[in-house]
């Protein structure tokens, strides 16, 4: 790896600075250099309020953070003080919180930092203090010129990305296009190549209803809409194929078929995911022109303060974003 990894601060009520500082606390565990950006300070009273040694080094720059990381946790400074109560999240804290991610980012482009993890946000908080935007994803999109971004979701050796994401799914089947599901069959064909070194990948497409329509007896989109776009991926040379009951798409055998799946909705996609790797989920934004990764949780207020938060998921983020900057480096 090139550079270390950018570690956003996150939603600071929530776990976001307890799973950062376990995760140094473990880093023997195969784990990459990365430098968190956040507040010195109110890391040192986190972690003596948790009864954690952990030594925290400040930098101002990410090339110092490899020769700190054995020995301590490398930050980089945001240059405010940041007070947070755990459980109790403040919009005061929100122009801090999107501050990271922006500093964050700007610091991927330029080379300084290999990919991006984020640690999760409170939407809900950032909506509040004006935030435009639903999420990371979109603010990422809009900082990275407005390209459009795909959502992947991986875990236990299986990779989904859910065509619909945070729609009711009364409105799915009208959301559903064909241009859509080509759009995103051929961004997530480019980052199987690019991002993760597969030739030539294998990408199955789920069918939208039970039986995948059952030849138009159960539902008409997949002849409609979803059959038509996986036979321009295959004119365009892609390897897809479907649409599958999702049904019978992923038990052992079936996933040994392919490299990703392309699902309809978010709990077709997310399911299987979380039954395979609860723990260790790693959330991917797709079609950047830099990594990103994030785990797959959210602030977990309940937990914030305790020391019980498990890290496994942002571990796995971490090594996700470096393997992803190698290959997209080694094919560059």
């Amino acid at each position: 790896m090139r550079a270390p990894l950018a570690l956003t601060m996150g939603e600071p009520s929530g776990i976001a600075g307890e799973i950062a500082l376990l995760s140094w606390l473990r880093r023997h565990e195969d784990l990459p250099c990365f430098f968190l950006i956040d507040d010195p300070k109110r890391l040192r009273a986190l972690s003596r309020s948790l009864g954690w040694n952990v030594p925290l080094a400040e930098i101002e720059s990410p090339k110092e953070a490899p020769g700190h990381f054995a020995q301590a946790l490398p930050v980089l400074s945001l240059g405010r003080h940041i007070s947070a109560q755990a459980g109790q999240p403040d919009p005061c804290n929100a122009p801090a919180v999107i501050e990271a991610i922006r500093h964050a980012v700007t610091l991927v482009q330029s080379g300084q930092a290999s990919a991006l993890v984020t640690n999760p946000v409170h939407k809900a908080v950032l909506k509040a203090a004006g935030f435009q935007h639903p999420g990371h994803t979109e603010f990422l999109s809009e900082l990275a010129g407005g390209m459009p971004p795909v959502m992947m979701l991986t875990a236990g050796g299986l990779r989904v990305v859910p065509v619909t994401i945070h729609v009711p799914l009364s409105k799915v089947a009208s959301l559903l296009s064909t241009q859509t599901i080509l759009s995103q069959g051929r961004i997530l064909a480019q980052a199987l190549t690019r991002d993760f070194a597969i030739q030539n990948p294998r990408i199955a497409v789920a069918g939208l209803n039970p039986h995948a329509g059952e030849e138009g007896v159960m539902g008409e989109e997949e002849t409609s809409i979803i059959l038509p776009a996986v036979r321009a991926l295959q004119a365009e040379g892609i390897n897809a194929f479907g649409p599958l009951p999702a049904d019978t798409l992923f038990h052992a055998e079936a996933r040994e078929t392919y490299d990703a799946v392309l699902c309809m909705y978010h709990d077709q996609a997310l399911i299987p995911v979380k039954m395979l790797g609860f723990w260790e989920g790693v959330n991917v934004t797709l079609g950047l022109p830099f990594v990103r990764t994030s785990p797959d949780h959210g602030t977990a207020m309940t937990l914030a303060g305790s020391g019980k938060a498990d890290p496994a998921s942002l571990m796995a983020a971490l090594r996700l974003a470096a393997r992803m900057a190698e290959s997209r480096a080694a094919a560059a």
